[in-house]
């Protein structure tokens, strides 16, 4: 019985270190990559060689909004400060049951118009219309009945003017030049239906109209360690899937699309907890679908800032909440896999989000069982195991480390010593600790998956440091 046991352990080994060796593999050579690639493009705007015009495609700027009375006015006020010319505001509030709408009419000078909305798009019903004028930018305001955030990012569209819409999260700050910077891939190629941005952690930065007058480690650790894990995430993957338009996710918090294709397509789904993601496979397979070229692209020097949540509670709510977005969304399109698998967006991208994102928890979560079961049985050569923690970890910190410093350099952010003693901290626990702890979170998804439904998530705000 023991000699089965062994043998099914020793298995269980083989099986975690390969795996194991492809991610880490996956990992460094996406991450050297990225970093490459922002040395090159950095070196570019030194030289002045980076594509400068005086040509604005008019772009809408729609903000879900669901209970969002502490930050709203901050993100709206961020918006009216963009470098761009030819904008316009679209705040849609969900059904808020807090005061997100009496904080929006009593900084902004709003007046009610029956201006009709067409309805392109179905969603729930609309409830009052507002609009004023800042300068030259108009600014909507849509309070309607309850229906999740796809609902009111659809809501939105359809009162959009523009042919192309920029979705921002009502917790967000813009950089000046944030929207510049994600339609260039648009002013490079007509054939692109979709621009991600970058997104980095709010409370790391002091702003003002636009700009990044301080960048600061944050104290609080479950912060800190978001603060490296993003950096990592947006640094490594997706400027690799970029270089074949392979990217499966544009972050709800910050992305650009095509708006008569998003139409065509049938806007946002209402039924899914990922929204964000299910529109951007939806846009892949719709195109494949129809023999359409097009590109869906990631820019990452458009910068948007974006408030983490700042407890253990919140980052679970939160991450159960991606997860079961990625499950959704992944499960709704196997033809990425049975009819485009001879495409790069199949069998590199659809396959690597099944295996390294979807499946790694359980994964993970199966390989440190076996070892504590090994460990009871006596079947655990413990220094080695030691050893290889220990090499895995300090991989993962090595390449925490190079994404995170990339980012300030090409940013040009200037870091303090304590900083730069913090994130060596951060990026310590965040290797060693919190991405095992966050794949039990994630393990522990399904359980009461069918409440969960569409429902808005919700985390804990607090008020954006002024200068």
């Amino acid at each position: 019985m023991n000699l089965v046991v062994q043998e099914f352990i020793n298995g269980i080994a083989i099986f975690f270190i390969v795996y194991m060796m492809l991610y880490t593999t996956y990992l460094f050579l996406s991450v050297m990559f990225g970093a490459v690639r922002l040395y090159d493009k950095d070196r570019m705007m030194r030289l002045n060689n980076e594509l400068k015009h005086d040509y604005y495609l008019p772009v809408s700027v729609i903000m879900p909004a669901y209970n969002e009375e502490v930050t709203i006015v901050d993100s709206v006020e961020s918006l009216l400060n963009l470098d761009y010319k030819l904008y316009e505001i679209i705040i849609v509030d969900d059904g808020s049951t807090d005061e997100t709408i009496d904080e929006l009419l009593r900084a902004l000078r709003f007046y009610q118009t029956n201006r009709p909305i067409q309805q392109r798009l179905k969603t729930k019903p609309v409830l009052s219309v507002y609009e004023a004028m800042h300068k030259d930018t108009k600014i909507m305001l849509i309070r309607k009945e309850n229906g999740g955030k796809g609902d009111a990012l659809n809501a939105g569209i359809n009162a959009s003017r523009y042919p192309y819409f920029v979705t921002l999260d009502a917790d967000s700050l813009l950089q000046t030049n944030a929207l510049e910077k994600i339609i260039q891939p648009v002013l490079a190629d007509e054939s692109v239906v979709a621009v991600g941005g970058m997104v980095r952690i709010a409370q790391c930065v002091k702003m003002i109209d636009g700009h990044v007058l301080d960048y600061k480690m944050p104290w609080n650790p479950i912060i800190g360690m978001q603060v490296v894990e993003y950096d990592r995430s947006f640094l490594a993957s997706r400027i690799l899937l970029d270089q074949f338009s392979g990217n499966l996710i544009i972050s709800g918090a910050f992305g650009l699309f095509k708006k008569d294709v998003v139409l065509s397509a049938g806007g946002y789904r209402t039924n899914t907890i990922g929204e964000d993601m299910e529109l951007v496979m939806r846009l892949h397979t719709f195109m494949l679908n129809n023999n359409r070229p097009y590109k869906v692209k990631y820019h990452p020097e458009a910068i948007c800032w974006s408030q983490a949540p700042g407890s253990v509670k919140d980052v679970m709510k939160q991450r159960r909440r991606w997860y079961l977005g990625l499950f959704q969304s992944l499960v709704s399109y196997p033809e990425m896999f049975t009819r485009f698998l001879k495409k790069p967006v199949g069998f590199i991208s659809y396959i690597y989000y099944w295996f390294f994102e979807l499946l790694a928890p359980f994964i993970e979560v199966f390989g440190i069982t076996t070892i504590i079961l090994a460990y009871f049985f006596g079947l655990l050569n413990v220094p080695y195991m030691i050893e290889l923690f220990f090499i895995y970890t300090g991989f993962g910190i090595i390449l925490s480390l190079t994404a995170f410093f990339q980012r300030v350099f090409t940013q040009g952010l200037k870091l303090h010593v304590l900083d730069i003693a913090k994130a060596f901290v951060m990026v310590t626990f965040e290797n060693a600790f919190y991405r095992y702890i966050l794949s039990f979170v994630r393990v522990t998804a399904f359980i009461g998956y069918k409440k969960k439904g569409k429902s808005w998530g919700s985390i804990t705000r607090v008020k954006q440091t002024k200068v």
